[in-house]
C-alpha cells in the first residue's frame, strides 16, 4: 500500500489570502437530511474529503440520485424519510465515526436490515454511546462484544420518542438521536450537561422540520414530519481553519486572512481559546449563509502564554485541540487542560499521541486521565507517526513554523479524509512542505 510522508523545513511565515475547503460536519448532514427530503437539495461548497464521501456513497448505495461532487457542488434528488431501499451489502463508512454515529440514528427508522461498517480505527471507537439510547428507543442493533462496529441493525422497529440526558456531551449522539427522533411516535428530549455544535438542529429547521428549544440544552423533536429539499452553501470548515489560525499566531510576521470560516458560537472555541492565550485574531464581515454564520477571520502573530483552559470551552473546540497543543507549546508557561476526555476516543488517542510527539519535539508535555498539562518551550526538529490520525498530521506539519530542525511525518494520506489538498494549501500560505509516496 502506498503511504505518504510529509517533509517540512523549519521556519517560515503565514501570508496572504487562504480559503480552506468546506466544513466537514455541515457537508455530512447535508447529505443526509438532502437525501431525506421530498425534492430537490443544491448544496455548494461540499468537502470532497473521503470521510463525507463516505456518507454520499452510503446514500448512493439506498438508491438516492445524488450528481457531483463537482468543484464542491452537488445535487441530491431526495427519497422521502421513507424512501430509502435496502443496499445490496455492508455500508463502509472509511474513518468516519460522524458517519457511523449519525446513520445509525437514521437507519434504525428503516424497514430493511443493514450493516455499517469501517476502517480499523472506526471499528475500535465506542458505538455504545448511541447503540444503548437507540435500543432504549425501542431499535435493535447487534455489535461487538466490546461495543464497537461492525453494527448489525434490524429494520421494521418501532421507534418511541425518548427523554435522554447525555452522559458525556457530544453533537454525534445528540445528532443520531434527534435522526431516530424523526422515525419515533412522540417527543424525542435530550438535555446536554454543556452546549455542543449545532449544525443538525440549524438545519432540520432549513430543511422546514419544526424542533423546539426547550431550554439553552435542551432540544425536542417529533416523529411524524416531512423534510422539504433546499439550497444549502457550506462555509469552510473552523476546523481546517484551525491549523493555519495557530500557524499565524506562532510564525513571527505572519498576517493570513481565512475567508469565508463558519463561525457558529457552537465551534469558535479555538478562537476563544487562542485569544485567551493572547493571540491576535480579528473577526471580519460577518454574515450568514445558509442559515450558518460565516466571517473571514485575520490572524496576525502575537506572543502567546499559557493558560488553563476553561472546561465550558472544550466541547466548542473539542477536534481543534491537536492543533491547540501546538500553540501551547509555543506560548510562554504552561497550559493545562482538563475535561476532554474525549480526546482520547478520536481517530486516535489524541492526548497520548499529542504528548509522545512533542516530547519527541523536545517539549514537556505530560498527559492525564483526561487533558493534558504542556510546557511552553523550544520545539526541535525530529521523526513523528501520525497514527493514522489526520488532525495529528496537519498539527505536527504547522509545528514545523517554530521547529530549530526539519519535520518528517510518516502516514500522512490520512490528511485526506477532511482536507484535501492541505499541502499545497499550506506551501501558497507559507511553509516549506515537500510531500512524498512511498
Amino acid at each position: 500500500m502506498t503511504k505518504l510522508i510529509f517533509y517540512i523545513q523549519p521556519g517560515g511565515v503565514l501570508h496572504g489570502h487562504l480559503r480552506v475547503p468546506g466544513d466537514k460536519s455541515i457537508s455530512h448532514r447535508a447529505i443526509m437530511l438532502g437525501s431525506l427530503a421530498e425534492g430537490i437539495t443544491t448544496i455548494t461548497g461540499f468537502l470532497e474529503g473521503e470521510d463525507c464521501l463516505a456518507t454520499l456513497k452510503a446514500f448512493r448505495a439506498m438508491g438516492v440520485h445524488i450528481d457531483g461532487p463537482k468543484q464542491g457542488q452537488v445535487v441530491v434528488q431526495g427519497v422521502g424519510l421513507r424512501g430509502l431501499s435496502a443496499p445490496k451489502g455492508p455500508l463502509d463508512m472509511g474513518n468516519s465515526g460522524t458517519s457511523m454515529r449519525l446513520m445509525s440514528g437514521i437507519l434504525v427508522g428503516q424497514a430493511f436490515d443493514t450493516v455499517l461498517t469501517g476502517d480499523a480505527s472506526l471499528t475500535r471507537r465506542p458505538m455504545r454511546r448511541v447503540t444503548d439510547p437507540l435500543t432504549l428507543m425501542g431499535a435493535r442493533i447487534e455489535t461487538t462484544a466490546t461495543g464497537s462496529a461492525p453494527l448489525h441493525i434490524h429494520g421494521g422497529q418501532p421507534l418511541t420518542g425518548i427523554d435522554y440526558p447525555l452522559p458525556v456531551a457530544s453533537a454525534q449522539v445528540k445528532s443520531c438521536l434527534l435522526l431516530a427522533g424523526l422515525y419515533a411516535e412522540g417527543v424525542t428530549r435530550i438535555k446536554e450537561p454543556v452546549s455542543t455544535r449545532d449544525h443538525t438542529e440549524r438545519m432540520l429547521e432549513g430543511f422546514g422540520y419544526p424542533l423546539r428549544r426547550e431550554s439553552e440544552r435542551t432540544i425536542a423533536v417529533t416523529g411524524g414530519g416531512r423534510l422539504q429539499g433546499t439550497v444549502i452553501d457550506v462555509p469552510t470548515d473552523i476546523s481546517s481553519a484551525a491549523f493555519f489560525l495557530v500557524g499565524a499566531s506562532i510564525a513571527p510576521g505572519s498576517d493570513l486572512l481565512l475567508e469565508h470560516v463558519g463561525v457558529n458560537p457552537t465551534r469558535t472555541g479555538v478562537i476563544n481559546i487562542l485569544r485567551l492565550m493572547g493571540a491576535n485574531i480579528e473577526v471580519l464581515n460577518p454574515r450568514l449563509a445558509g442559515g450558518e454564520p460565516v466571517a473571514d477571520l485575520r490572524v496576525r502573530y502575537a506572543p502567546l502564554r499559557g493558560i488553563c483552559i476553561p472546561e465550558a470551552l472544550v466541547p466548542l473546540a473539542i477536534d481543534e485541540f491537536p492543533a491547540l497543543f501546538i500553540a501551547a507549546a509555543c506560548a510562554e508557561g504552561v497550559t493545562v487542560l482538563t475535561g476532554a476526555e474525549e480526546l482520547r476516543v478520536k481517530e486516535s488517542d489524541r492526548i497520548q499521541v499529542m504528548a509522545d510527539g512533542l516530547n519527541a519535539l523536545g517539549i514537556a508535555a505530560g498527559p492525564t486521565s483526561d487533558g493534558i498539562v504542556i510546557q511552553g518551550g523550544t520545539l526541535s526538529g525530529g521523526t513523528l507517526a501520525s497514527h493514522g490520525d489526520h488532525r495529528i498530521a496537519m498539527s505536527f506539519a504547522i509545528a514545523a513554523l517554530r521547529a530549530s530542525g526539519p519535520i518528517t511525518i510518516q502516514d500522512c494520506a490520512n490528511v485526506n479524509t477532511s482536507f484535501p489538498g492541505f499541502a499545497t494549501r499550506a506551501r501558497d500560505a507559507g511553509l516549506t512542505l515537500v510531500e512524498q509516496s512511498i
